[in-house]
């Protein structure tokens, strides 16, 4: 049995939480271009504003919040049923990004990536899952990143937390299939983003948001779990991942510039 996909997403519902820049910015853009009733998230409100002032009045709603606070999430969603009635698609594109090793590990660093990057797209599902498994219909999709395919220098924390959602992912494919419900599990390389800005290393095959976000919406549509990219440089990722340690950490060694 296979996962539903989506035929159009003119007049879906659809929830983006980080939708103030980067792939969310990108995603949301596009989506409101194709018809999507689509409402926005992020504690950015000016950056909301201004993505919404170029859709129509009906189309979007701006609904400002922080994924690490319960309440506000609670209250965003109360207010888009209100407005909508239901969630067809909920995207989260929310998450930080602190380039770190274990030779400068600051745990409360990784705590703050670990509560953005895991615990707040588990707050999002667990408010839209009641809904969803009433109705037997929805979408979950999450961006996590290859990096979470296994460990990579200066990802001491945002590695395990990517990692970590593609288990959550897994798990949630393997409960909601015979709900109706499809998840999306979204593992992008390097995407020119406020947060590889801060990579002070070559990011070999990096693609604009613009890319990102239609390599994402087309693999929505098709109903594909597994939505990773660019494949040149994510194929290769998962490559290395089967390999025994030793040559592993050989190649990384190498061949990983960073």
């Amino acid at each position: 049995m296979d996962q539903k996909g989506i035929d159009s997403f003119t007049n879906l519902h659809v929830w983006i939480i980080g939708a103030s820049s980067g792939i969310g910015e990108a995603c949301a853009k596009a989506l409101i271009h194709q018809g999507a009733k689509v409402a926005l998230s992020s504690r950015r409100v000016e950056r909301l504003n201004a993505i919404a002032a170029h859709a129509t009045i009906n189309n979007v709603l701006v609904v400002p919040l922080d994924i690490t606070n319960q309440e506000q999430l609670e209250q965003g969603y109360e207010t888009i049923l209100n407005t909508w009635g239901s969630i067809d698609l909920l995207l989260f594109v929310s998450g930080i990004y602190t380039p770190q090793r274990a030779t400068d590990f600051d745990f409360q660093i990784a705590e703050q990536t670990i509560e953005a990057n895991l615990l707040g797209p588990m707050r999002a599902v667990a408010l839209v899952l009641p809904e969803m498994l009433r109705r037997h219909s929805g979408h979950i999709a999450i961006v996590g990143s290859v990096a979470g395919y296994s460990g990579l220098p200066k990802a001491l924390a945002y590695g395990p937390s990517k990692a970590a959602i593609i288990h959550f992912c897994e798990t949630l494919y393997y409960d909601l299939l015979p709900e109706g419900i499809s998840v999306h599990m979204i593992s992008p390389g390097f995407v020119a983003t406020e947060a590889t800005a801060k990579n002070d290393f070559e990011m070999p095959a990096l693609i604009s948001a613009q890319e990102a976000a239609d390599e994402i919406l087309s693999g929505i549509q098709k109903g594909e779990f597994d939505i990773h990219f660019p494949k040149r440089f994510s194929r290769f990722l998962k490559f290395l991942r089967i390999l025994p340690y030793p040559l592993y950490f050989w190649i990384v060694r190498r061949f990983v510039k960073i």
